[in-house]
């Protein structure tokens, strides 16, 4: 199973600032993988939905497992 990392971004003027990065070990397609990030991206924020700290999400495939 490959490893992925997102990395999450809030846009201001058009211009991505990156507000942090989750990496999932293990996830059997990139869906999943974003799935899990968004659920672990909010919890470490302590919010209900990832959308409230963060505009985008970008899947990297391969990602190291920081």
């Amino acid at each position: 199973m490959p490893n992925y990392r997102i990395e999450f971004a809030k846009e201001i003027l058009g211009v991505p600032f990156p507000v942090g990065s989750v990496a999932i070990v293990r996830a059997r397609d990139p869906m999943r993988a974003l799935r899990a990030a968004e659920l672990r991206f909010a919890r470490q924020h302590g919010v209900e939905d990832w959308r409230e700290r963060a505009d985008r999400a970008e899947i990297i495939a391969g990602g190291d497992a920081r």
